[in-house]
């Protein structure tokens, strides 16, 4: 998706973003400690469980839309792990989004509860931008069975990765709080090796 998109998208969710924009350079205490990384493992790398600093609108959109993106990753993986006839490397990258965007969830949803904003956002008019599949592609999957669904999943997956990784790069590129940067570059780093493996197991199948 073009950045010209992703801007066009935030007009969406302008109004509850910049909530935080315009409460001027929003400071956010505490102490930090160390959050949850890809994989699930904790690390003195991963992103810190309080977004302490300012926040800007770009931060809190790429938190607002990356909720539902990882959400539907996590959907999309335990359809996948809830198949029989799923190659064992396939049932394994399956398992490791399901387990690293889980904890992810659950920090953004803090921060967005931490910044007054709630943690519901609405992105049903904002159509299926940054990878996000449609009803119809879920069916697919859903329907699915062996091999057939293992590289539906696959295929689907990349393709989803690559919006959440153009995502990721705008925050970088715009965001301002620590903590989101830290997320979003874990985030580009964890899903690039992701999608070189999973075009690896599609030239196995």
């Amino acid at each position: 998706m073009s950045v010209k998109k992703y801007r066009l998208m935030a007009l969406t969710v302008a109004p509850v973003a910049m909530a935080v924009s315009l409460a001027g350079c929003a400071h956010f205490g505490g102490g930090s400690t160390p959050g949850m990384g890809q994989g699930g493992m904790m690390s003195s790398a991963a992103p810190s469980a309080l977004a302490e600093g300012e926040v800007n609108a770009s931060d809190s959109m790429f938190v607002m839309m990356m909720i539902p993106h990882h959400e539907q990753a996590v959907d999309m993986s335990k359809t996948i792990l809830g198949k029989e006839g799923i190659d064992e490397q396939t049932r394994d990258l399956a398992q490791q989004i399901k387990d690293a965007q889980g904890p992810e969830i659950e920090l953004m949803r803090s921060w967005l509860t931490s910044w007054g904003l709630g943690t519901s956002v609405d992105m049903s008019g904002m159509g299926h931008g940054d990878g996000m599949m449609s009803d119809d592609d879920m069916a697919a999957l859903e329907s699915a069975y062996g091999a057939d669904a293992a590289r539906l999943f696959l295929e689907q997956m990349i393709v989803h990765h690559e919006g959440a990784i153009e995502m990721a790069q705008t925050a970088l590129d715009q965001g301002s709080n620590p903590a989101v940067r830290s997320l979003a570059q874990t985030i580009l780093d964890a899903q690039t090796a992701e999608i070189i493996r999973m075009k690896d197991l599609l030239t196995q199948m």
